[in-house]
């Protein structure tokens, strides 16, 4: 009884927490948005060039009625079309910070000015260093639950239904967008060289972002194993299985030194949640000695299907 006392307590001290913590997330989530919209309005549209996604589309939209229809604004109704969608196919608890995340988009979108003149003079150097830039905070965004909806809501809806790899379908609805600006009269206007050219950097930007979104969100495309080694297993056990919602394995051992036996509490979860789990253990039992280790291609509940091992 006293056991579960002093667990339920101890789980009561880190719900305390977790406000702050969705707070915090919340916050990163509004300050690593716009990057995107400086990168999206300083340097892609005073050079013509067409990135991919919904901002892509938008683009198109800008350029196609002569800056007639605002970014945002269409970045605002193709959204919330998607949003809605989205609500009646995954479900509205997996929407809601992509309802944040886009709010946030669209409202830098419309504060950032359309720069008459490009920060950086050069098309390439804009892509490449344009790329990186919104790719570094795409991925602390996403780090932190975060996202900007637009093809991310299409990718995860065909994930649901199809199985499809999100980073498969990103890809082929990027370079669908970015090629169909290739018809755009502003991108025309450049000769069928200058076109050329707009549409190879809207690839090349594409790629420089996906590259620094996986570089930064390395941790969170693998999974973690937990080697917990403590004198409160049971606690921690459970605290793992109730609030990370991940299963426990007790492996039977002993210590080298005091030859006393142990119970060790192993577990496998997404890097993104390994904050949570350490979390956890240091609320339980401070004095935890843990080992983390990277794992690649856990297949099965909760984790990826077991199809894609083959």
């Amino acid at each position: 009884m006293k056991k579960n006392q002093r667990l339920r307590e101890q789980i009561k001290k880190y719900k305390r927490t977790l406000p702050f913590i969705v707070a915090k997330e919340l916050v990163m989530i509004v300050l690593c948005t716009l990057p995107y919209a400086l990168t999206v309005n300083q340097l892609l549209v005073p050079h013509a060039i067409v990135g991919g996604g919904v901002t892509g589309i938008c683009e198109i939209i800008y350029f196609s009625t002569n800056a007639y229809v605002p970014i945002w604004l269409s970045s605002a109704l193709l959204n919330i079309f998607l949003l809605v969608l989205a609500v009646f196919t995954v479900g509205w608890r997996n929407t809601l910070r992509t309802v944040w995340g886009t709010m946030w988009l669209t409202i830098w979108l419309k504060v950032v000015p359309i720069a008459p003149v490009p920060l950086l003079s050069d098309s390439f150097m804009a892509v490449v260093i344009g790329g990186v830039f919104t790719g570094c905070f795409l991925g602390i965004c996403f780090l932190n639950n975060g996202s900007t909806g637009g093809t991310d809501i299409i990718a995860m809806i065909v994930n649901k239904y199809h199985h499809l790899p999100m980073g498969r379908v990103l890809m082929v609805a990027d370079l669908i967008v970015i090629s169909s600006a290739f018809f755009l009269p502003t991108i025309q206007a450049s000769g069928m060289q200058g076109a050329i050219e707009r549409i190879l950097f809207g690839m090349t930007y594409t790629f420089m972002c996906s590259m620094a979104i996986d570089w930064v969100m390395n941790r969170m495309r693998q999974s973690v194993q937990f080697m917990i080694f403590t004198k409160k297993p049971d606690e921690i056990a459970e605290a793992i299985i109730t609030q990370a919602h991940r299963g426990c394995t007790f492996l039977e051992a002993q210590g080298g030194y005091n030859k006393q036996p142990m119970k060790v509490v192993t577990t496998i979860a997404r890097s993104y949640e390994s904050a949570t789990i350490f979390r956890l253990v240091r609320a339980i039992d401070p004095n935890a000695f843990v080992s983390q280790s990277q794992v690649r291609g856990v297949f099965g509940l909760g984790f990826d299907p077991m199809a894609n091992g083959k």
